[in-house]
């Protein structure tokens, strides 16, 4: 695909009849996984197991980034038995931290009146999904049938097996589908699978840096080739997507 400038991020919503949404960074705050995973997980491993907390906090970063990319980064059930601590629970303490991000609601109510069909897209494991979609009520924008949790097809979204598995489950129409996610890798699957309207995050996280550039460069093929190029827009409000 050519290079688009992105210049403006509203698509043309007549030919969109798919869209595909991230939670975590994209329909929520991602503050409230970093917070848990950087500096709350660390603490509570290092109070449950009697450990100094530099210790702690070296000992479950060194794995939690050794599993980047994978599916156990994101499964709850994977962390609870290596580190031996209840990750669900530990979760819970801090769910004063789920929130939208700006937005949000205004697109989702948006889509609730348009003849898309919109799903949840996430790598969310399904025990830290519930506790999310209770907290902000995500529960009145879509029924069960529409999240998918990437744990179902036993692959993340950055490998091609998921896309392949999830155009089986949805049938949709690559040219006329929509995805957004705040995860470059994840958008370079998609892209590799054929999704034509993608959209980033220029800040994921509320507390966290925000992206000066306009858009990121996706490379459909996986090499830096200007022709196999796809401007994707970086988005700082999901309501600007609203006609």
């Amino acid at each position: 695909m050519n290079e688009t400038t992105g210049a403006d991020k509203r698509p043309d919503w007549s030919k969109i009849e798919t869209v595909l949404l991230d939670m975590d960074g994209t329909l929520l705050d991602l503050n409230y996984d970093n917070h848990f995973w950087m500096e709350h997980l660390p603490l509570r491993y290092a109070q449950i197991h009697q450990q100094e907390q530099a210790e702690a906090r070296r000992h479950v970063t060194a794995l939690i980034q050794a599993q980047r990319g994978t599916l156990n980064w994101y499964c709850l059930d994977y962390w609870s038995r290596t580190l031996n601590v209840d990750i669900t629970a530990l979760k819970r303490e801090v769910g004063h931290l789920i929130q939208y991000r700006p937005g949000t609601e205004h697109l989702l109510q948006f889509l609730k009146t348009h003849a898309a069909s919109a799903y949840i897209v996430t790598n969310a494991h399904r025990a830290g999904l519930e506790i999310k979609l209770a907290a902000v009520g995500l529960h009145q924008y879509f029924d069960s049938d529409r999240i998918i949790s990437s744990h179902d097809y036993g692959e993340p979204k950055e490998s091609a097996g998921f896309w392949s598995q999830l155009q089986q489950t949805l049938d949709f129409r690559n040219e006329h589908t929509m995805f957004i996610d705040d995860n470059d890798q994840v958008l370079e699957a998609a892209a590799r699978h054929g999704i034509a309207y993608l959209y980033g995050i220029a800040q994921p996280d509320s507390q966290g840096e925000v992206s000066g550039e306009p858009y990121i460069r996706i490379y459909r093929r996986g090499q830096s080739s200007p022709s196999d190029a796809q401007l994707v827009p970086m988005l700082t409000d999901l309501g600007d997507l609203v006609p």
